[in-house]
């Protein structure tokens, strides 16, 4: 370790009295009483703390440690140190665990028992590793696993962002920053009020306790939406010098900082400058140019690739015409490709960060690079151009939004989990931080029709067919190119059986079109579907399979927020009733209608044909908690018709 780190750490890293014993640290917190939990906590963390010390060059020393004691079988898992670094810019100079039983004979986990491997699988050329050692299948309920790290690294950025937990309760968090002389610092906090740092000379300290567990709810947020974050920025003095990486004051500046690491990268080949002609030249509206071009770099394959601070950190693409030869690039590396290609046939485009799995993630209070993991394209096309991926900008016109990484998301189209997101526009004189569009919900729709024949045993014949856009299509997409054959057809049948037990399914076709659209064609067959009761009466239920993205909300109380994507479906069921019967008893019509969506159901009879028609239209929403006994008061009129039986009797 460097001689100007070791008074910082030195009261982190006393050895430990024996060969196997913990540190006094950890003996502490394991003997100390913890909180009762609900059964179906897996783990405390009793104590994780943090602490940076940056040098004037830029150099940042981490030390890390945390304690966590396991509550359940389940919560074996958390038995785990795992410390990321970066083979170019930094190391790992130590890592260390504990296991600290009920027995009190402690078990120490050291260089022997750490595996070092790729943050992300199938990565080519990616520095960000993972040192890790696990305790997993040693621990048991009741024991205490710790562990300390530390790492050196050169960060090209002057900023730092730190969750005070994860999901698990966690009763003391502490985060610190030691800095230089003369440097100061600006914080912000997320899903939190703001937290008081304690100041000792150039080290700030902020710590928060007995952070509660956050149980995942359905169609809820993310974690990362949930807890509390800290984002820090410093600022270092006038006598720094270059070697300090750039501080961002407002979105303009990482835009142009951004915009700065793609332009020398944009530049085309005549090979590639050919290929975009030739794509081009099949269409003769500007929409069919861009499209044609968006397909192919679609195809591209996807590889992870991150290169170091040379490289701007992982945030400057490879040159388009390296990519456009090789096949293959990451997120950065097709955007850049794509907009490359727009380029040599007199298209404008932009460079666009955004967050991909979380569209609530990015904080417009923080201007920084690191709020973003993903990169697509933003297209300039001609005013009036209806596409739902397209919105209307000041100063800039109408932009078409693609994703050229996502390969089952067509062209026109947004993945949900980007849709209204807070994104970045890239642009040399430096754009702002802007909400992309979101789709409505027909332009996300799922129909479906039905036509079932009843035996008077309550034997069922059905034919299903499916139509599927946007994001509905997607969805579907992403199962069938997912699986094999035989995976997708064993998928299908466990769904019909889920509503049809004892099914037995004679056909699955599957197919889309060029437009985007998914079709789905199935036969299946049950024997006992109807109950058949004294040769009298038969009692089934309408809607014979069920919808695959049903929201139930069967919590009784919600302390998180509601997001809603925004979908349309329709059914129709046309049920031949066997010769003899006739309907008895049908559920009462439903239509509800509330802000953030609306249902309807109706049951009709006609000449010997039961006819089951329902229809469901969500809103892309945010709901607050508060509002969870009207959203669940909705999906039970919902889920309620989709359980509703009709009683048929015989004549």
């Amino acid at each position: 370790m460097p001689t100007r780190f070791l008074a910082a750490f030195l009261l982190f890293l006393l050895p430990a009295s024996g060969a196997d014993n913990a540190p006094s640290w950890l003996h502490e917190f394991a003997s100390a009483s913890v909180p009762t939990y609900d059964a179906d906590v897996p783990a405390v963390v009793l104590f994780r703390e943090t602490r940076l010390t940056v040098d004037a060059t830029g150099r940042v020393q981490r030390f890390e440690r945390r304690a966590v004691k396991i509550l359940t079988r389940d919560g074996r898992s958390e038995a785990l140190a795992r410390v990321r670094y970066r083979t170019d810019t930094g190391k790992v100079e130590r890592i260390e665990a504990w296991l600290i039983p009920a027995d009190g004979r402690v078990r120490r986990y050291a260089k022997k028992d750490t595996v070092d491997v790729s943050l992300v699988s199938g990565d080519v050329y990616n520095e960000a590793r993972v040192k890790a050692i696990s305790a997993s299948s040693d621990a048991q309920r009741g024991d205490v696993f710790g562990y300390e790290a530390v790492t050196e690294d050169r960060s090209i950025f002057t900023q730092f962002e730190w969750l005070f937990q994860d999901e698990l309760p966690t009763l003391n968090s502490i985060f610190s920053l030691t800095l230089p002389a003369g440097w100061r610092t600006e914080t912000v906090a997320f899903n939190n009020p703001d937290i008081e740092p304690q100041v000792n000379a150039s080290t700030t300290t902020w710590q928060l306790r007995d952070l509660p567990y956050r149980e995942r709810q359905e169609a809820g947020p993310s974690i990362s939406s949930l807890v509390p974050r800290l984002a820090v920025s410093y600022f270092p003095d006038q006598t720094a010098g270059s070697s300090v990486g750039p501080a961002f004051r407002e979105w303009p500046d990482v835009s142009r900082w951004l915009s700065g690491l793609n332009e020398t990268q944009a530049t085309p080949t005549p090979a590639l400058t050919a290929k975009a002609q030739e794509l081009a030249a099949s269409g003769a509206a500007e929409i069919d140019k861009i499209s044609a071009i968006a397909r192919f770099v679609q195809d591209v394959n996807y590889v992870s690739i991150q290169t170091g601070v040379g490289r701007g950190g992982g945030y400057k693409p490879h040159a388009a015409g390296e990519v456009f030869e090789k096949s293959y690039g990451d997120c950065k590396d097709k955007a850049n490709l794509m907009r490359t290609m727009l380029k040599t046939v007199g298209i404008e485009s932009y460079p666009v960060a955004i967050y991909s799995g979380d569209r609530n993630y990015v904080r417009p209070g923080w201007a920084s690079p690191q709020q973003f993991n993903h990169a697509i394209i933003a297209v300039k096309v001609a005013a009036g151009t209806e596409v739902p991926a397209a919105g209307d900008y000041p100063e800039l016109g109408r932009l078409l939004f693609f994703d050229p990484t996502d390969t089952t998301t067509p062209f026109g189209h947004l993945p949900d989990h980007e849709q209204d997101s807070h994104a970045l526009l890239v642009t040399p004189r430096g754009g702002d931080l802007i909400r992309v569009p979101s789709t409505e919900p027909s332009e996300n729709r799922l129909h479906r029709e039905l036509k079932v024949n009843l035996s008077e045993a309550g034997a069922i014949q059905a034919t299903l067919r499916e139509e599927a856009v946007g994001q509905s299509a997607t969805d579907n997409r992403r199962l069938l190119k997912r699986a094999t054959q035989a995976e997708y057809q064993e998928l299908i049948e466990r769904w019909v059986a889920r509503g049809a037990p004892g099914s037995a399914v004679t056909k699955v076709d599957a197919r889309e079109d060029d437009a985007g659209r998914f079709e789905l064609d199935v036969e299946f067959q049950a024997k006992s579907y109807g109950q058949a009761m004294q040769d009298q009466l038969i009692i089934f239920k309408p809607a014979v399979v069920s919808r695959r993205d049903a929201l139930f909300f069967t919590e009784d109380t919600r302390d998180q927020p509601i997001i809603l994507d925004a979908r349309a479906y329709t059914e129709s069921v046309d049920v031949t009733l066997p010769p003899g019967f006739k309907v008895d008893e049908k559920p009462d019509n439903v239509e509800v209608d509330e802000t953030f969506g609306s249902f309807s159901a109706v049951w009709r009879v006609d000449e010997g044909h039961l006819f089951f028609d329902r229809s469901l239209e969500i809103q892309s929403a945010v709901l607050a908690a508060d509002e969870y006994e009207k959203v669940r008061e909705f999906f039970k009129h919902v889920n309620g018709a989709a359980d509703a039986p009709v009683v048929l009797v015989r004549n």
